[in-house]
């Protein structure tokens, strides 16, 4: 059975896919939230990445031929824009690191 055969390996993709598009949604007003609001925005985000790394990690650990193409179209669609994938998630915990600070000032 190939990676992308799983039953599991789908439906997690989907509703990784479909809860990123939610949260990426609601944020495009994160700065109408009250502090409460941004804060758990913050959380449900960091809680998508870690799902995101650990999916992906999956797919770097396959030993199938798609998921490893997989990782190589990723690596090639990042690299376009001079990114690694480690590279993006550091990016992305540094963008939650500042909004973090930045809610911290408004107490």
């Amino acid at each position: 059975m190939g990676f992308f055969d799983s039953d599991i390996v789908q439906q997690e993709a989907k509703q990784l896919f479909e809860d990123y598009q939610a949260l990426i949604k609601v944020g495009n007003n994160y700065g109408k939230f009250d502090r409460e609001g941004k804060k758990l925005f913050i959380e449900q985000m960091e809680a998508m990445m870690d799902r995101y790394r650990v999916f992906m990690k999956r797919f770097e650990l396959s030993e199938d031929f798609m998921a490893q193409m997989t990782v190589e179209q990723i690596k090639t669609q990042l690299g376009q824009f001079g990114v690694t994938p480690q590279q993006m998630f550091d990016q992305m915990n540094l963008t939650l690191q500042r909004m973090k600070t930045d809610l911290g000032k408004q107490a």
